[in-house]
């Protein structure tokens, strides 16, 4: 049985992976991991791999402070460290996305909103912060390759589903992988909206209400379901 779990979860991660690079959320260097659900204390992650080519062999896991299980002799993420310091101060936190979809990029440059404009990014938050790495760590090579970096992105992102890194990107997190999908390209189709409707005129957002009761439907086990067999689909798995 618990085989079968673990195979199920990772199956689940390499069509994630798949379906990120599909809908151009996750490009060649962003990634997704899913936490251990017969441990807690550990995650599976892809070796360093463009997500779009990611198979089952190429699934990895770790503690939570970023220690490979095992003696794979294959390079991992160096932003690994995203993952294991959300999943260390999120324990409700299941699945995490770290990506660079173009269209939030310029949401980390200015003081422009990200907060959601119509109800499918709902799932995105009220609010959502910008982590700046030069606040605590002056000039780097901008990756999040520490756990003390890693920490710091974290406290950023507290309690939120969302949090931008300057000029860098994003980081989503969710209670399982389908959730965090559904945050991750919700994120990607916003920015992309705000933009669009900045053309035109004033930008009028949802309110917190609307936020909450929708981001709770969709996040809800039909919707989830619902929207996982078209990711699915799209990305070549359907009818497998």
């Amino acid at each position: 049985m618990e085989k079968e779990i673990i195979d199920a979860i990772v199956g689940n991660l390499v069509i994630a992976n798949r379906i990120l690079a599909k809908e151009g959320v996750i490009d060649d260097f962003g990634h997704i991991s899913v936490r251990n659900p017969l441990n807690p204390e550990r995650y599976f992650l892809s070796r360093s791999r463009s997500p779009e080519v990611v198979t089952r062999n190429d699934i990895m896991e770790f503690t939570l402070d970023g220690k490979l299980i095992g003696n794979d002799p294959r390079r991992p993420y160096a932003e690994r460290h995203i993952h294991g310091s959300i999943y260390k101060d999120r324990p409700d936190i299941n699945a995490v996305t770290h990506h660079h979809a173009r269209s939030i990029i310029p949401f980390t440059m200015n003081d422009i909103s990200l907060r959601p404009i119509f109800h499918m990014a709902a799932v995105i938050g009220e609010r959502i912060d910008t982590w700046d790495s030069q606040d605590e760590f002056g000039d780097t090579n901008m990756l999040v390759d520490s756990m003390e970096m890693g920490h710091s992105l974290s406290r950023v992102l507290g309690d939120k589903r969302v949090a931008l890194l300057r000029g860098h990107g994003c980081v989503c997190a969710g209670e399982n992988i389908k959730a965090v999908c559904m945050i991750s390209t919700a994120l990607k189709d916003n920015a992309s909206l705000i933009q669009d409707t900045l053309q035109m005129g004033e930008l009028h957002y949802l309110t917190d209400g609307e936020i909450e009761k929708t981001s709770a439907m969709l996040l809800s086990e039909m919707p989830l379901e619902r929207a996982w067999d078209y990711w699915v689909s799209r990305a070549g798995f359907g009818g497998l």
